[in-house]
C-alpha cells in the first residue's frame, strides 16, 4: 500500500479483524500501555486510528478474538489472570462490559472462540488447564461448571473444528495434543485416546475450516505436524507427519487450500498448499495395459472438490481426464484433489 506501515503502541502482540472486515484491534503487551489499539479498514484496505485510538484492559493482554457475530471482544491479560471484555459499537469503537473482566487460572495464555458463538476457552500455562466458559445474550463471558479442566504441560494454542465439536490444545512443555470433545452446553471431555504425540515444544495450533486436518507448530523442530480428523474427532498424523519450515516456528494460520507459518527465527513466512487425496475417486481404480500402449483415467472430484493435479506414468491432465505417457514399466497414478472454496 502506498503507507505500507501504522503506528501502534509500544509492543503489539496479536490482532484480530471483525468478520465484516471493516475494523481491526491489536493487543499491546507492555507494561505502561496494557491498551487494544483499534483502527478502521478503509475501502483501499488501509488502517486509520479510530477517534479513540486505544481502550485499556488487564496488565499484559496477548490473545485476542472477535465473536463470530461480530458483536463482543475478549482479551487475554496473562498477567493478572484475566479475561477482558468488551462490546463493540456501530463504528467499531469497544466499550467494556459492565463487568470488565472474569476470572482465568493462572497465567492465561491462549483464547478461542468456537464457531457458534456461544463459548469461550481460554488456555493456562501454569495452572495446566483450560479455563471454559458460556458467552451470554449480551455478550458476558460465565464460567461453566467445572470452570476449568485439565491439559498437558504448558498448554499454549488452542483450536477449534469449524463445527464447534472437537478442541485441541498444543501442550508445549510435554510435547502432546490434548483433544477433547465439546458437549452440548460447551463442557470439554477429554477424548478416550486424550492426548497425541507432537514434536519439539509445540506451541500453536490451527484446524482447517474444511474440518479435516490439524496443524501445529513445533518449535524446537523447526516442522509443523499435520494430522487427519478423524469421524469422533481423534487426531491421526498424516504421512509424513511433519514438514520442515523456518526457524523456530510460531503462529500458524490455513484456508481450505493453504497454510501459512511465522517463523520467529528467521523472520519470515512459509506457505504451503496442501493435496488432499480423498476428495474423489479415481476410475478405473487400476489398470492392465500391454507394453508401449497409454491408458486414460477419469476423476470425478466429491461435492465441494475440484482436481488439482495427478502424478504418475509420465501423463497429462486435461479437465478431468488424465493419459498417460506410453507405459513399458508398472507405475502408479495419484490423484489429488482441492476445496473449490479458499
Amino acid at each position: 500500500m502506498s503507507t505500507p506501515t501504522v503506528t501502534t503502541s509500544a509492543s503489539p502482540q496479536y490482532l484480530a479483524v471483525d468478520p465484516s472486515g471493516k475494523y481491526v484491534y491489536v493487543s499491546d503487551h507492555a507494561h505502561a500501555d496494557n491498551t487494544i489499539a483499534q483502527y478502521t479498514i478503509g475501502s483501499g484496505g488501509a488502517l486509520s486510528p479510530m477517534s479513540t485510538a486505544t481502550v485499556a484492559t488487564g496488565r499484559s493482554p496477548t490473545y485476542i478474538a472477535v465473536d463470530p457475530s461480530g458483536k463482543y471482544v475478549y482479551v487475554v491479560n496473562s498477567s493478572d489472570n484475566t479475561v477482558s471484555q468488551y462490546t463493540i459499537g456501530p463504528g467499531g469503537a469497544l466499550t467494556p462490559m459492565s463487568t470488565a473482566t472474569v476470572a482465568t487460572d493462572t497465567l492465561p495464555f491462549g483464547l478461542a472462540v468456537d464457531p457458534s458463538g456461544k463459548y469461550v476457552y481460554v488456555t493456562n500455562l501454569t495452572s495446566k488447564t483450560v479455563s471454559q466458559y458460556t458467552i451470554g445474550s449480551g455478550g458476558a463471558l460465565t464460567p461453566m461448571s467445572p470452570a476449568t479442566i485439565a491439559t498437558g504441560t504448558g498448554p499454549r494454542g488452542l483450536a477449534i473444528d469449524p463445527g464447534s465439536k472437537y478442541l485441541y490444545v498444543a501442550n508445549s512443555s510435554s510435547a502432546t495434543i490434548s483433544q477433547y470433545t465439546i458437549g452440548s452446553g460447551g463442557a470439554l471431555t477429554p477424548m478416550s485416546t486424550a492426548t497425541v504425540a507432537a514434536g519439539n515444544f509445540p506451541i500453536q495450533i490451527a484446524a482447517d475450516p474444511g474440518g479435516r486436518y490439524v496443524f501445529v507448530t513445533n518449535y524446537n523442530d523447526n516442522t509443523v505436524g499435520q494430522y487427519a480428523i478423524g469421524s469422533s474427532g481423534s487426531l491421526t498424523a498424516l504421512t509424513p507427519a511433519t514438514f520442515t519450515v523456518g526457524t523456530h516456528p510460531r503462529g500458524i494460520a490455513t484456508t481450505k487450500k493453504y497454510t501459512y507459518v511465522i517463523n520467529n527465527g528467521t523472520n519470515d513466512v512459509s506457505q504451503f498448499a496442501f493435496d488432499t487425496i480423498g476428495g474423489g475417486n479415481i476410475s478405473p481404480t487400476s489398470a492392465t495395459v500391454v507394453s508401449g500402449n497409454t491408458t486414460t483415467f477419469t476423476l470425478t472430484p466429491n461435492t465441494g472438490y475440484t482436481v488439482d493435479h495427478v502424478t504418475g506414468c509420465g501423463g497429462a491432465l486435461s479437465t478431468n481426464t488424465y493419459t498417460t505417457n506410453t507405459i513399458t514399466t508398472a507405475c502408479t497414478v495419484t490423484a489429488y484433489f482441492t476445496t473449490s472454496v479458499p
